[in-house]
């Protein structure tokens, strides 16, 4: 899951960060709210963390500018305000939820994965490749009906690859879904996980899943 974080507080932002990224999560930051803005439209996140104090730009303008322009993205609005005025202008502007500072990171956590589910009403609620299926709210894998363990990016690699199904997948979009803006890291460290997800899912098994298509990226296939 790829997530936009738009905090001035940068102690704060880098925090929610790390702990994200542990959680299996890719993070971009920004900064103030043009930054923010900009991002949101420029990436597919499937999520946005938003403070409402924001140099530049603050988090009511920003979110309704983006569902002025389309932008249907779930957003979860953060502020060290109190008060039922504060919601309601937040939820008024086309935030999803709302939390106000402090908060706890478990609580967080929790409201992004509802943000998510919530996001994708109306799309099946776990994602199948013949006996693969994975369920991304629960975060569990399981083929043909067993248990498959997986860390926290190998899931994100095969959660990217069965959403485009039927479809050959570039490294760089892989790099981009799974990873950051900020990763400048070798770019083959998508193989790696490729090959990490083929001796999990596929060697057990006695499938052969996830294909490379030379020069370009990776495509999942059905056995024979």
């Amino acid at each position: 899951m790829r997530v936009l974080v738009v905090e001035d507080e940068r102690r704060l932002a880098e925090t929610l960060q790390w702990g994200l990224e542990a959680d299996g999560y890719a993070v971009d930051l920004a900064h103030d709210g043009m930054e923010g803005l900009e991002l949101a439209q420029l990436h597919p996140y499937q999520v946005i963390v938003l403070d409402i104090m924001l140099p530049k730009l603050n988090g009511y303008r920003v979110c309704a500018a983006l569902r002025e322009r389309g932008v249907s993205t779930p957003i979860l609005m953060l502020t060290a305000k109190n008060g039922e005025y504060d919601e309601a202008e937040a939820l008024d502007t086309g935030a999803d939820d709302f939390l106000s500072k402090p908060f706890s990171y478990v609580v967080l956590t929790a409201r992004l994965r509802a943000l998510t589910r919530r996001g994708a009403a109306g799309a099946a609620a776990t994602l199948t490749f013949g006996d693969l299926v994975l369920d991304p709210a629960k975060r569990t894998c399981r083929r043909a009906g067993q248990p498959v363990a997986l860390t926290a990016k190998e899931f994100a690699v095969l959660e990217c690859l069965l959403r485009h199904k039927g479809q050959v997948v570039a490294k760089h979009e892989i790099l981009e879904q799974v990873w950051d803006l900020a990763y400048r890291g070798d770019p083959n460290i998508v193989e790696v996980y490729v090959s990490a997800l083929r001796r999990k899912l596929d060697a057990p098994f006695g499938r052969r899943t996830i294909a490379t298509v030379r020069g370009v990226g990776y495509r999942l296939v059905a056995d024979e």
